[in-house]
């Protein structure tokens, strides 16, 4: 999905269906891993059992590949982001802006309640 069609789509729309959608994932993962486990605990495998147990633990290698990028790129889009707010506001304080300084406070606030609480991660 294009930018320009989540801004036609409203929000709650989107994130109800994204919501859908990793609902649905979590449920087909939720069949496909007592299938997995059976196979990989089983003693006598058949020739066709371990083909297929070969098969769901390389797809289940690559769907982890892919949940990794994904929390990748939000973790660092969120930051980012968060980032580039911070210094244009920090930018625009130092330049007498008082709707900036108020902003920034706000912005600090948030980021020491994230280190308090231990839900933002320091990269050094």
């Amino acid at each position: 999905m294009h930018l320009s069609e989540l801004k036609k789509m409203d929000l709650n729309q989107f994130k109800n269906q994204l919501n859908t959608e990793l609902e649905q994932f979590i449920e087909l993962l939720n069949t496909l891993l007592p299938r997995y486990s059976l196979l990989l605990n089983k003693l006598n495998l058949t020739k066709s059992e371990v083909t297929e147990l070969g098969e769901i633990e390389h797809f289940l290698i690559e769907i982890n590949a892919k949940i990794s990028e994904i929390k990748s790129r939000l973790d660092h889009d969120l930051f980012g982001h968060s980032i580039d707010i911070y210094y244009k506001l920090k930018r625009k304080a130092l330049l007498g802006d008082p709707n900036a300084k108020i902003k920034l406070d706000k912005m600090r606030e948030v980021f020491n309640e994230s280190l308090k609480s231990e839900t933002l991660m320091l990269w050094n």
